[in-house]
């Protein structure tokens, strides 16, 4: 894809929707730095379900800390991997307090110092709460950026520098919403819903033109 129509791309996506943001519910930096640890392998939808019930009653690194491991675990059994997630929250609760004076850092290296914190949730936090000009690739955006051919890569991270190197300053900020929101409700892996894109005509998806006459023959 070249650079006019990546441009055309974003500018529809933008569109579409002027002020994207995540999905996952919080209410401070905290909470969706807790959110997006416990989105790993899970969907927002489910997580959503989760801090609901944990934020009101434990919405502060003080408050979640004081319940331990166990106290945290019946508030987060319904996620995947949720033992692994609690020990690894009680521990980052624990290191924001004694090492960032209870607060979320703005900073990559700090981030993913922190259990349970990788790259990713690094880079949602970073654009979500703090503005910074990143891209959080997942599967979503991993499969977008390749099947349009909007910036193919082997690997997550070829993506994402990818993505970095040929987003326009003016749309690098939401871009990571807009990619992901798409890739979760239009872009969808199994049957994706070309009838429906915004982004058809950019798109450089070899099926998309067969996938739209399909969908037409049945009267769509």
């Amino acid at each position: 894809m070249n650079q006019d129509k990546r441009t055309a791309f974003l500018t529809r996506l933008r569109d579409e929707n002027p002020e994207p943001t995540t999905e996952l519910e919080y209410d401070s930096t905290f909470q969706l730095l807790i959110a997006v640890i416990l989105s790993a392998q899970s969907t927002d939808v489910g997580v959503n379900k989760a801090t609901r019930k944990l934020f009101p009653e434990a919405g502060t690194p003080q408050a979640i800390a004081a319940l331990g491991i166990d106290g945290l675990k019946p508030y987060i059994q319904t996620i995947g991997l949720f033992n692994t997630k609690a020990a690894n929250i009680i521990k980052t609760c624990n290191l924001l307090l004694t090492e960032h004076q209870g607060e979320v850092p703005n900073d990559r290296e700090a981030l993913e110092s922190l259990p349970g914190v990788g790259r990713k949730t690094a880079n949602v936090v970073l654009n979500t709460a703090f503005g910074a000009p990143t891209m959080a690739v997942d599967t979503h955006i991993f499969r977008v950026s390749n099947r349009t051919r909007f910036a193919p890569g082997k690997t997550v991270l070829q993506v994402e520098k990818k993505l970095l190197k040929v987003i326009p300053d003016e749309f690098i900020r939401d871009a990571h919403h807009w990619l992901i929101l798409h890739g979760r409700y239009i872009c969808t892996a199994r049957k994706p819903r070309c009838a429906a894109c915004c982004v058809f005509d950019q798109c450089e998806y070899p099926r998309r033109l067969k996938i739209v006459s399909e969908f037409e023959e049945k009267g769509h």
